[in-house]
């Protein structure tokens, strides 16, 4: 199992890095330079604001440059620091770990962690679960609600547009057999 980035998330951000010294004319390294010396802001979303204003700097490439600078500020690739802050309620880190086993043996396998889900990619995504209130888990699968009788239809989820039917968990013991299935045909689909 792999943590982190997809192989196309890796291409992406290799591509970040490398425009940016042909489309501003100066190194990830100078930028580093630059913003330690000149940008008094502490907070993320102040920080990119502050580059994009002073330099025209976008947001992409804000993040990448901080991220640089700043290794220490736990920003959205800290996967640890991440995972411990969202799952702090035993019974949903409890139905975390039993999805987190039931996909495990899938090839391939990459597990990003997000501030408000955990996701599970090969390709692309093809599943997100995050907590909810009262120790209960919501799994987003890449297939339509029409798949099983127990999914739903997403309201205004955070994780990828793909992941079409929700599932809501209250237990461990809901990770059986169907759902097993499900998050396989989630994974052939990506």
């Amino acid at each position: 199992m792999s943590q982190g980035l997809t192989e196309r998330q890796q291409k992406w951000f290799a591509s970040v890095q490398a425009s940016l010294e042909r489309d501003t004319g100066k190194t990830i390294d100078q930028w580093v330079e630059i913003v330690r010396a000149e940008c008094k802001e502490t907070k993320p979303k102040a920080r990119a604001e502050w580059l994009k204003a002073t330099y025209g700097v976008g947001q992409n490439r804000a993040a990448h440059i901080f991220a640089v600078a700043y290794p220490e500020a736990g920003g959205w690739d800290d996967a640890d620091t991440l995972r411990q802050t969202l799952w702090t309620d035993p019974a949903s880190t409890a139905i975390l770990e039993a999805i987190e086993a039931a996909v495990a043996d899938f090839p391939g396998l990459v597990t990003g962690q997000r501030k408000a889900f955990t996701a599970w990619s090969n390709k692309v995504q093809f599943a997100a679960a995050k907590p909810v209130k009262g120790g209960g888990v919501s799994l987003g699968l890449a297939l339509t609600p029409d798949a099983a009788p127990r999914l739903s239809e997403p309201k205004n989820e955070s994780w990828s547009e793909r992941l079409k039917a929700k599932l809501a968990l209250a237990s461990p013991a809901e990770i059986d057999d169907e759902v097993r299935t499900l998050l396989k045909a989630a994974w052939d689909r990506s």
